[in-house]
């Protein structure tokens, strides 16, 4: 078989035997009687032509044959790539270890395939001010956490304590734990991060120089994405429990009075003293401030007053 098309050269020559004026013995006779287009026939000392539809229809016969081989072997491909759900496990790394996304959308993309095929778990850290949005995306958003929550995936959000005090944000995030989702708040910063299955880990870019502000890392390595799980976890252990702030303030005055001791250094003792009331009373109205919060200790109150909008109130 010719490893190339047949050219001018040897479509000529062909030509000339078929009709019963052979040339000399060259490389066009050669490559031509290779394909099994011509016969040389020593007792006649001459060139044969053969039927050129038998020897297309031969090499049709060899390139099926190798077409055929070449799907089997394209078909064990998906066989032998679901084998690494085996072998994934039983190692301390596999597969890539992350992969640089330039733009929002290529996040977005990378984000929404992922989020699809999730089903344990989803944990979501979002450190930045709350800020008026698209209403249908919001809505879009919320519905996508309701639809997860209905499917059994259980979700948790980290939220900066400003997202309280933020209408639109309060809203949604109301809705989402109504559903069933886990919110807390914190101050102060904390990293962006997402993570999915305790599998996938999304955060951002600090590698790539000039990148676009909103790109970033799809993260698979298990080492590195269960040390995002085990900082997830602790910031959520030091986080306050969500908690919408009612319009009019979440504090009575009494309550800012005792805050505003406690956060200049004075204890719950020397707090009653300086205000002329009993302890019993500061430790009443600290506990009935801790219920409306929705929050189990004293410290969390305070790292929700540091940043609270009560702050402002007389």
């Amino acid at each position: 078989m010719l490893s190339k098309d047949l050219g001018p050269e040897q479509i000529a020559t062909y030509r000339a035997i078929a009709i019963g004026n052979p040339p000399e013995v060259g490389p066009a006779t050669e490559q031509l009687a290779e394909l099994g287009l011509i016969e040389w026939r020593p007792h006649e000392g001459t060139w044969v032509a053969h039927d050129p539809r038998a020897t297309a229809r031969g090499l049709m016969g060899e390139a099926l044959e190798e077409l055929a081989e070449l799907v089997t072997r394209i078909r064990r491909v998906p066989t032998l790539d679901a084998l690494a759900s085996d072998y994934d496990p039983h190692r301390m790394y596999g597969g890539p270890a992350s992969e640089f996304l330039a733009s929002r959308a290529a996040m977005n993309d990378r984000i929404g395939q992922v989020a699809a095929s999730t089903s344990i778990s989803i944990m979501t850290a979002q450190p930045g001010e709350p800020a008026d949005r698209d209403p249908q995306i919001v809505a879009l958003g919320v519905q996508r956490t309701i639809d997860v929550l209905h499917a059994g995936t259980e979700v948790r959000g980290l939220y900066n304590s400003l997202a309280a005090t933020h209408p639109q944000t309060a809203a949604s995030i109301d809705t989402m734990v109504d559903a069933g989702s886990a919110a807390r708040t914190m101050s102060g910063s904390f990293p962006r991060m997402m993570i999915f299955d305790s599998r996938h880990l999304f955060i951002d870019n600090h590698v790539v120089s000039g990148a676009e502000a909103d790109s970033g890392w799809h993260v698979t390595d298990r080492g590195s994405v269960a040390w995002a799980v085990h900082v997830f976890d602790a910031l959520w252990n030091r986080a306050a429990r969500w908690s919408s702030v009612p319009v009019g303030g979440a504090t009575t005055g009494r309550q800012r009075q005792i805050l505003v001791e406690l956060e200049a250094g004075y204890t719950t003792q020397q707090a009653a003293r300086r205000l002329g009331l009993g302890e019993r009373t500061i430790t009443k109205e600290l506990s009935a401030l801790r219920s409306a919060l929705g929050m189990r200790t004293l410290y969390q109150v305070m790292v929700w007053w540091a940043t609270s909008p009560d702050r402002d109130l007389p």
